[in-house]
C-alpha cells in the first residue's frame, strides 16, 4: 500500500552503488538535452525562454517520483507547447504579464483533470484518441511547429494572422523584404551542425554543441547589436509620423476597453432592473466601442508592418551616438557603418526618448537568477471556462505521449507499467509546476530515449536533471545571454522531424481505408484551422466516434457456406454458393439497441429473397452481449419466424448471452434443443429436416455431414 502512494520507494529494492553511477550519468546526459530543449521549447509556446528552466525544475523530479516508469524525462516537449500557445493566444499577447499567468492556470489544470483521471482509474479515456487521429494530428503539429519558426531563422517579426498558413505568406513575404544573413546562416549552420552529428556521432549530445558553439561565436562577433536613439535621431519625417499614429492607435485601444467594462457593469445592472430601454442603450454604446477597439488594432497592425518594413543606414557620431537615415535617403557623402538597422517594434506604445534600434540578431538575452518563486496561480472563473476544454485535450494528448513512451521502454526493461499511476504522476507534476512558474509538461521521447541509452535505473536520475537545471537557474544563467534565437529554433525544428511519419497514414489505410480517410482528414482539418489546434483534433475525433457508432448500428451479418479447407467463410465475400433451406447467420458484434432492428431486417430479407428457406441457424460466437433491446427483438425475430412455418436455431451462444436468455426466459421460447455447442453440430442437427423432400444435389453445408450420416 506505501509502494502504491509513493512508488520512488520501490527504487530502494537492490540499489547499489553502481545503479547510482548509472542514473547520475543519465541525468546529467538528459539535462544537458533538457536545458536547451526546454528554452526553445518555451518560445514555441509563447513564454519567455527561461520558463522552459523553470518548467524543467520541478515537474520532471514530481513525475518521476510519483510516476510509475523510471525512464520517462517529463519536462517541455514541441506539441504541448503549440498547444498552449493556440490555447493561450486568444486571451493575451504571447510572454506578457497576462499570458504567463493564464499559462500556469492552465497548467494547473492540466495537472487536476490528469490527477483525478489517475485517482479514478479512468486512464481508458485516453482511447477517445485513435491513432489515426493522433497520427494525423502529430504530423500536422510538426508542419505547424516547424514553420513556426522561419520568421525566427530568418531574422524579422511579422504579426499572427487569423489562419497559420496566413501568418507563414507574410513571413516569406517578409523575408523577401528583408532577411538577416547572420540570424540565417546561424540557424540553418545549427540545424546542419545537429543533424549531421546525429548520424556520425550520436553517441554526443549534438543540441549542446550547437548551443555552445554558436554562443561562443554569437558574443565573440558582436552578432547581438541593439543601440537606443531618440525620435530626434530618426532623420525620417514620414517615420516619425508613422511612430506618433502608431502610439495614438495603441494607446487608444486601452482607454476604449475601460469603457467597454464599464457600459458592461451598467448594462448588468439595466438587466437587474429589467429596464429595456437602458439595455439597449447599454448594448448599443458597447458594441460602438468595440468596432472602435478593432478599427484601433487594425491600424495599428498596419502601421506596425510599415515601421517593421523599414531599413534604416546608421550614420555614427562624435558623441558615440548615431542618426538614422532610411536607406533610400542616405545623404550623398554621409557614411554609415554597413548596417542594417531597423526599429523594435512591438504591441506596446513605443518610448520616443528610447527607440530600440537593432542592427543586429535576435538573442536570448538576460535570464533572471535563482528560482522560480512558489505560489499558486490566480484563478478566474471566466478564463478557467475558457481555458477548460485546451485543457482536457492537451491533458489527453499529453498523457497519450507520455504514455506511449513509457510502455516502449517498459517493454525493452521488462518493468511493470501502470498507467493509472502515470496519469497520477504527470498530474502532480503539473499541479507543482502550476505553482513554481511552469507551463504544461509531459513525457518527452527524444530525452527519454537519451535516458534509456545512457543506462538509467530508476527515477533517481530525473532527479538528478532537475538538480542541474537548479545550478544552472543558480549560477550559469549570464552564459546563455548571447544564445542566438535562431539557433532555438533549429533546435525545435530538429526536434520535431521525429513527429513526421508518412508510414502512419499507408499502414492506417492498410488496416481500414476509413481509418487511413480519417487520419487524412485530421491532418488537413488541422493545418487548415491552425493555430486553433483544438479544432482539428476534436473533428478527428467527431469522426472517429461517427464511424464507430455506424459500425455498431450495422455490424457485419454474413451468410456462411462451407469452404474449399471445410471451414465455414462468407459466401459473398468469398463467391461461395448457399444452401438453399438452411441460413447460417453470423452476427458479429454486441446485440443492443442501436443495432437490434438491424439483425432483424437482415433476418427477413433473408426470408424474402430465399423461397426454399426452411431452417435460420444464428451463429453467436461474435455475439458477446446482449441488452434488453437486443433480446426483445431475439424474442420477436423467434416469433416471426416461426410464424412464417420455418424454424430457428442458435449456435455458439457464450455465457454472457446464455445468462441473459435464463433470465429472461427467452430460452424457453427458444427451445433448450435449438441451442447448439458449435455450427458443426447445430448442421449436423438441422439438416435433415430442412432438406427433407428437396431437390438439391448437394448441400454446400454439409459434406461432412453426409460423412457421418
Amino acid at each position: 500500500m506505501l509502494t502504491k502512494i509513493l512508488p520512488f520507494l520501490s527504487w530502494l529494492k537492490g540499489y547499489n552503488a553502481n545503479s547510482f553511477r548509472a542514473d547520475f550519468i543519465s541525468g546529467l546526459t538528459v539535462a544537458l538535452v533538457l536545458i536547451p530543449q526546454s528554452m526553445a521549447y518555451a518560445q514555441l509556446a509563447g513564454m519567455p525562454s527561461y520558463y522552459g528552466l523553470y518548467a524543467a525544475f520541478l515537474p520532471p523530479m514530481v513525475a518521476a517520483l510519483f510516476g510509475s516508469s523510471r525512464q520517462l524525462a517529463t519536462g517541455p516537449v514541441a506539441v504541448v507547447s503549440l498547444m498552449t500557445a493556440a490555447s493561450l493566444a486568444p486571451l493575451a499577447t504571447a510572454g506578457s504579464g497576462g499570458y504567463i499567468a493564464y499559462a500556469m492556470v492552465l497548467s494547473f489544470l492540466v495537472g487536476l483533470f490528469q490527477f483525478l483521471l489517475g485517482v479514478l482509474r479512468l486512464g481508458l479515456v485516453v482511447n477517445f484518441l485513435s491513432h489515426p487521429v493522433v497520427n494525423g494530428f502529430t504530423n500536422a503539429a510538426a508542419i505547424i511547429i516547424a514553420t513556426s519558426q522561419m520568421a525566427k531563422i530568418f531574422g524579422v517579426s511579422v504579426d499572427n494572422a487569423e489562419h497559420h498558413y496566413e501568418t507563414i505568406i507574410e513571413v516569406c513575404k517578409a523575408a523577401a523584404h528583408y532577411t538577416h544573413w547572420p540570424t540565417f546562416f546561424f540557424g540553418v549552420g545549427s540545424f546542419t551542425l545537429m543533424f549531421v552529428m546525429k548520424k556520425v556521432t550520436p553517441k554526443i549530445p549534438n543540441v549542446l554543441v550547437a548551443v555552445v558553439l554558436s554562443t561562443v561565436i554569437a558574443w565573440a562577433t558582436g552578432y547581438k547589436h541593439d543601440t537606443k536613439a531618440g525620435i530626434a535621431d530618426i532623420q525620417s519625417p514620414s517615420t516619425k509620423e508613422l511612430i506618433a499614429e502608431f502610439n495614438e492607435a495603441v494607446a487608444a485601444v486601452p482607454a476604449l476597453a475601460e469603457e467597454r467594462t464599464a457600459l458592461n457593469l451598467s448594462l448588468e445592472e439595466a438587466q437587474k432592473a429589467l429596464d429595456s430601454k437602458a439595455i439597449l442603450d447599454a448594448q448599443h454604446e458597447a458594441n460602438l466601442i468595440q468596432l472602435q477597439i478593432v478599427e484601433m488594432e487594425e491600424r495599428s497592425a498596419k502601421i506596425r508592418k510599415e515601421l517593421r518594413e523599414q531599413l534604416f543606414a546608421g550614420v555614427p557620431q562624435d558623441n558615440g551616438s548615431y542618426l538614422f537615415y532610411l536607406q533610400q535617403e542616405l545623404p550623398a557623402g554621409a557614411e554609415d557603418d554597413g548596417r542594417v538597422w531597423r526599429i523594435k517594434v512591438g504591441n506596446r506604445v513605443l518610448n520616443t526618448d528610447e527607440l530600440t534600434m537593432m542592427g543586429g540578431g535576435a538573442v536570448v538575452a538576460e535570464i533572471p537568477k535563482g528560482l522560480p518563486a512558489l505560489s499558486m496561480p490566480t484563478f478566474d472563473l471566466r478564463i478557467m471556462s475558457h481555458l477548460l476544454p485546451s485543457a482536457i485535450i492537451i491533458s489527453l494528448l499529453g498523457f497519450m505521449e507520455a504514455i506511449s513512451i513509457a510502455k516502449a521502454m517498459a517493454a525493452k526493461t521488462g518493468q511493470r507499467l501502470d498507467p493509472n499511476q502515470e496519469l497520477i504522476g504527470q498530474g502532480l507534476a503539473n499541479l507543482v509546476g502550476s505553482m513554481s512558474s511552469a507551463y504544461p509538461a509531459s513525457g518527452s521521447f527524444s530525452r527519454s530515449a537519451v535516458n534509456l541509452q545512457a543506462g538509467a535505473v530508476t527515477g533517481l536520475s530525473s532527479l538528478f536533471t532537475s538538480m542541474t537545471v537548479v545550478i544552472v537557474l543558480l549560477f550559469f544563467t549570464p552564459l546563455l545571454y548571447h544564445l542566438p534565437q535562431a539557433v532555438l529554433a533549429a533546435v525545435i525544428m530538429m526536434a520535431v522531424i521525429g513527429l513526421i511519419n508518412a508510414s502512419g497514414f499507408l499502414h492506417a489505410w492498410k488496416a481500414k481505408k476509413y481509418d487511413g480517410a480519417i487520419s487524412i482528414f485530421s491532418f488537413i482539418m488541422t493545418l487548415v484551422f491552425a493555430p486553433h489546434l483544438d479544432k482539428g483534433i476534436m473533428i478527428g475525433v467527431v469522426l472517429s466516434l461517427a464511424v464507430f457508432l455506424y459500425k455498431s448500428m450495422r455490424p457485419n451479418v454474413s451468410t456462411l457456406s462451407r469452404f474449399a479447407d471445410d471451414s465455414l467463410k462468407n459466401a459473398v465475400v468469398h463467391g461461395l454458393r448457399e444452401c438453399q433451406h438452411i441460413d447460417m447467420i453470423r452476427f458479429e458484434g454486441p446485440l443492443f439497441f442501436a443495432n437490434a432492428s438491424f439483425l432483424e431486417d437482415q433476418i427477413t430479407e433473408r426470408m424474402l429473397k430465399k423461397k426454399s428457406l426452411k431452417h435460420i441457424v444464428i451463429v453467436a460466437n461474435g455475439m458477446n452481449d446482449i441488452d434488453a433491446s437486443g433480446e426483445e427483438v431475439l424474442s420477436l425475430v423467434v416469433s416471426t419466424v416461426r410464424s412464417a412455418g420455418l424454424d430457428i436455431s442458435f449456435s455458439g451462444v457464450n455465457e454472457s448471452v446464455m445468462e441473459v436468455l435464463e433470465r429472461t426466459h427467452l430460452i424457453e421460447k427458444i427451445g433448450r434443443d435449438h441451442i447448439y455447442s458449435t455450427m458443426e453440430k447445430a448442421i449436423c442437427a438441422v439438416h435433415e429436416s430442412a432438406h427433407r423432400k428437396s431437390e438439391e444435389s448437394q448441400c454446400p453445408l454439409t459434406n461432412v455431414c453426409y460423412i457421418a450420416n
